[in-house]
C-alpha cells in the first residue's frame, strides 16, 4: 500500500469523516455542529458607563447575582522570551480604577514569562449571560503588604500548598506533593509565612472589550482604549477596599511601575463581529 503523503507544512490535515464517532445517528455530536443563538441582550453606547472599570462592575455584579459558577475565573494569557504564547484559568482576587489582580507562584511558567515579558491578555467568559471581556495591558507585582494580606486571608490547607508546590516544575509522583505538604505543615503548624516566591499581579489595562452575543452571529462589541497621553492613577492593589470594584483589590501603591498620573482617559470604539 502507497503511504499517504503528508500535508505541506503550514496546512491542516484532511477531515476523516469517515471516523465512526462523527457519523450521524451517533451519541457523540459532531463538533461542528454544536452552536447556539444568542439573544439574551445588546450592548449600545448610549447604555455603558464612560469608564471601563465602572461598566466591569456593573457586568460583574451582574454575574454575581445571577450565580454563575466561578464568576472570577478567567484565563490568563503570557507569552515567553520567544513569542510563544500559553494560557491557564487563574481566579479575579480583586479590581479597581488601577486594574485586575490575581496570585500566584512567581516562580511558576506565568511568573516566569511575566518576569521577561510583563504584558498579558485577560478573558472572563460568562456563559449564562452570552458575555466575554477581554483586558489587554501591562503587568507589576503588587507590593508585599497586599501580598500579605491576602495570603493570610486564605484557608489554612491553601497557604501551607503554596509552600508545598514547586508550581509547574516537574515532579516523580503525587507522593512527592503529598510528602512536601506534610512537611511544611509539621514545619509550620497554623501560622505558615508566605513564601518569597508567592504573590500577586496588577494587570493595568490598555484596552478592555466588552462582548455580548448577538442574533446571526452578528456580536456587540464595546471597546475602552487608553488614551496615549493618559497614565495609570496608582500601583498595586490594596488590601480589602473596594475601589471601583470588590474583593482584595483597592487602590494601593505597587513596587515595579513608574507611571503616576492622573486617571486614565478612555476612548470607546465599536468594532465588527
Amino acid at each position: 500500500m502507497t503511504p499517504k503523503k503528508p500535508a505541506p507544512r503550514g496546512t491542516a490535515p484532511a477531515r476523516n469523516d469517515t471516523d465512526p464517532s462523527r457519523r450521524a445517528g451517533d451519541p457523540t455530536r459532531r463538533v461542528a455542529d454544536l452552536r447556539r443563538d444568542y439573544r439574551l441582550a445588546a450592548l449600545d453606547e448610549t447604555s455603558v458607563a464612560a469608564e471601563p472599570m465602572v461598566q466591569f462592575g456593573r457586568w460583574f455584579d451582574e454575574a454575581i447575582n445571577a450565580e454563575l459558577p466561578e464568576a472570577n475565573a478567567m484565563t490568563l494569557a503570557t507569552v515567553d522570551a520567544d513569542g510563544r504564547p500559553s494560557a491557564r484559568i487563574v481566579l479575579l482576587k480583586g479590581f479597581d480604577a488601577n486594574g485586575f489582580v490575581f496570585f500566584t507562584n512567581y516562580a511558576s511558567r506565568k511568573g516566569r514569562e511575566l518576569s521577561e515579558r510583563p504584558l498579558a491578555c485577560l478573558v472572563l467568559h460568562w456563559v449564562g449571560l452570552e458575555r466575554q471581556v477581554r483586558i489587554d495591558g501591562r503587568v507589576v507585582p503588587v507590593t508585599p503588604a497586599e501580598s500579605d494580606a491576602y495570603f493570610h486571608s486564605r484557608p489554612l490547607a491553601s497557604r501551607i500548598g503554596a509552600w508545598a508546590s514547586p508550581q509547574s516544575d516537574r515532579i516523580e509522583s503525587r507522593a512527592v506533593l503529598e510528602e512536601r505538604e506534610a512537611r511544611f505543615r509539621a514545619e509550620f503548624g497554623d501560622a505558615p509565612p508566605r513564601p518569597p516566591h508567592w504573590g500577586g499581579y496588577l494587570v493595568m489595562p490598555d484596552a478592555i472589550e466588552f462582548w455580548q452575543g448577538r442574533t446571526s452571529r452578528l456580536h456587540d462589541r464595546l471597546r475602552y482604549v487608553r488614551e496615549a497621553s493618559a497614565t495609570h492613577a496608582g500601583h498595586g492593589s490594596g488590601g480589602a477596599g473596594n475601589g471601583a470594584g470588590n474583593g482584595a483589590g483597592g487602590t494601593g501603591k505597587g513596587a515595579a511601575d513608574p507611571a503616576v498620573g492622573a486617571a486614565p482617559r478612555w476612548r470607546l470604539e465599536r468594532l465588527a463581529p
